[in-house]
């Protein structure tokens, strides 16, 4: 097998179309406005992929995907319409039901396998793109970053980042000399947004054991390669995690995947639904940095499927480089939308028996104008085209069936349960507690010694001082009446000086000390 039949055939349509395997990595973009068929291209493109022995990465935003793990059945309300396409487009001899082998993915670990990586691996571009941060907070996010690498402190999850951020504020002043201006409002701006992401349950995502990609790069025992399918649609609420996330995904596979030239087939193939999330707002450098990745991350081996509902969506150097491309529908109800229209049909080679642009407009659902590389690359003519029907269910499993699917998976039991070991966090508040302690040890013996000076010193005045203030030298001669006087004048004092010392925080010390001494003595 070296192609995926994707639809195409009657009178309507132009010769079937079929996406070379050998071009799979050459990346794709799947279009249209909502209801057109963008999700069920996705899930057909999944079924061949994994027919092919391609894994397949993918998020499921509208929860509609988890059929792929389920087979289609003759009972279903559209049988008749599927079996029908089928002979329309010549594929009714080829046209099978069936489930594929999928693993179940989630962030929150509710409807899949728990999905983590280390505040480390996300880096601190990343981190500052998922909080939303200005120049000036990306800029302190760097420098704690690089404290951590400097001072050996892990970054696993986001109690380390913030622990982190609360060390830096505090020895602000020396850090500022060294890297430049690091301004407490700006660590407590960044640690009000890492409670926001907290609170929207990004915590979740950071933290041990973290995922391996080779648990996405998977086969089946049957040589099929598996579908994995992200559990989006909880996700979706916080739109900047979900795009954060698997720009991640993506970044880590490009770092640490061997370069393996022109392979025949893909080595894994990632769609990136709702893919105008990762664009909305980004900074320029963000931007930059998924332009490279789509460029260079094909001679990896993996493939790039941009899913989303305008072309517009996509910066332009990123759109030129995406070679098979399924155009559903595009409504042009104001101006903007039809400039974006006309910049749509433009990306495609011209085909003399229509007009592009207007069969955008035309086709219906579960139809597309469809481009994919030829031989040598070459983009082919565009067509008119009737998208095949899945094999796979369509529409989700129940909540039962995916919990079964979940407790069959290879790596059942892998990622469940959380890892919790020494990093920054730990590190440093033992290293607070030990300058505590030591502080606290240096405070009392600063006390004892300053107790024993002032004994000293009072004994020191009363053995040269008697009660009436004047030297022995001068004084005459006493009676043993009177030493006897003076000597209980001066007893009297100490016993005042010893009584006011032992009332006092270093008295206390010595009191404790002499009556643990004798209870331990008993």
């Amino acid at each position: 097998m070296d192609r995926i039949f994707v639809g195409g055939g009657g009178e309507a349509y132009g010769e079937a179309q079929e996406l070379l395997l050998k071009y799979g990595n050459r990346h794709g973009l799947i279009a249209g406005a909502t209801g057109t068929g963008k999700t069920v291209t996705l899930q057909i493109l999944a079924e061949g992929f994994a027919n092919a022995g391609v894994p397949v990465f993918l998020s499921d935003v509208k929860g509609d995907l988890s059929g792929l793990a389920k087979s289609g059945s003759a009972e279903f309300k559209l049988h008749e319409a599927f079996t029908s396409r089928a002979e329309t487009i010549g594929l009714a001899d080829r046209y099978t039901y069936e489930a594929f082998p999928v693993t179940f993915w989630d962030l929150f670990g509710e409807q899949g396998h728990p999905i983590r990586t280390t505040v480390a691996e996300m880096g601190p571009l990343l981190i500052s793109r998922l909080l939303g941060l200005s120049e000036a907070q990306e800029g302190v996010v760097n420098v704690a970053f690089r404290v951590a690498d400097e001072q050996g402190l892990p970054l696993l999850d986001l109690k380390d980042l913030q622990a982190l951020l609360v060390w830096c504020g505090e020895n602000a002043d020396d850090l500022t000399l060294r890297y430049g201006n690091i301004s407490k409002s700006s660590i407590g701006a960044i640690q009000r947004d890492l409670l926001v992401l907290e609170n929207q349950g990004g915590d979740k995502l950071f933290g041990e054991p973290a995922l391996e990609l080779s648990d996405i790069i998977r086969t089946d025992v049957d040589g099929r390669g598996r579908v994995n399918i992200l559990a989006a649609d909880t996700l979706m609420s916080s739109p900047g995690l979900y795009a954060t996330f698997l720009l991640w995904l993506l970044s880590e596979l490009f770092e640490e995947l061997p370069e393996i030239g022109n392979p025949d087939k893909p080595k894994l193939v990632f769609f990136f639904d709702e893919a105008h999330l990762l664009f909305d707002d980004a900074p320029k450098a963000l931007v930059d940095k998924v332009e490279q990745v789509a460029r260079l991350i094909r001679s990896k081996g993996v493939g790039v499927y941009f899913v989303t509902q305008n072309p517009d969506d996509i910066p332009e150097d990123i759109l030129g480089q995406l070679g098979n491309r399924v155009q559903h529908a595009l409504r042009a109800f104001t101006a903007r939308d039809q400039k974006a229209l006309s910049r749509a049909a433009e990306t495609y080679r011209p085909n003399p028996a229509f007009e592009v642009e207007t069969a955008i407009k035309e086709v219906g659902t579960g139809e597309a104008v469809t481009s994919f590389l030829e031989d040598k690359g070459v983009p082919g003519i565009s067509q008119r085209t009737l998208i095949r029907p899945p094999s796979s269910q369509l529409g989700p499993i129940t909540s039962e069936e995916r919990a079964g699917v979940i407790a069959a998976s290879p790596i059942a039991g892998k990622y469940e349960a959380v890892l919790d070991r020494e990093s920054a966090f730990e590190m440093l508040k033992a290293r607070a507690e030990a300058a505590a302690k030591a502080a606290e040890e240096l405070e009392a013996k600063e006390e004892e010694v300053a107790g024993r000076e002032a004994l000293e010193r009072e004994f020191s005045k009363a053995r040269r001082y008697d009660g009436t203030n004047y030297s022995r030298s001068s004084a005459p001669k006493t009676t043993p009446r009177a030493r006897k006087s003076s000597e209980k004048t001066i007893t009297e004092q100490l016993g005042k000086m010893v009584m006011k010392e032992l009332t006092g925080t270093t008295g206390k010390r010595i009191v404790r000390g002499i009556l643990g001494g004798l209870f331990k003595a008993r």
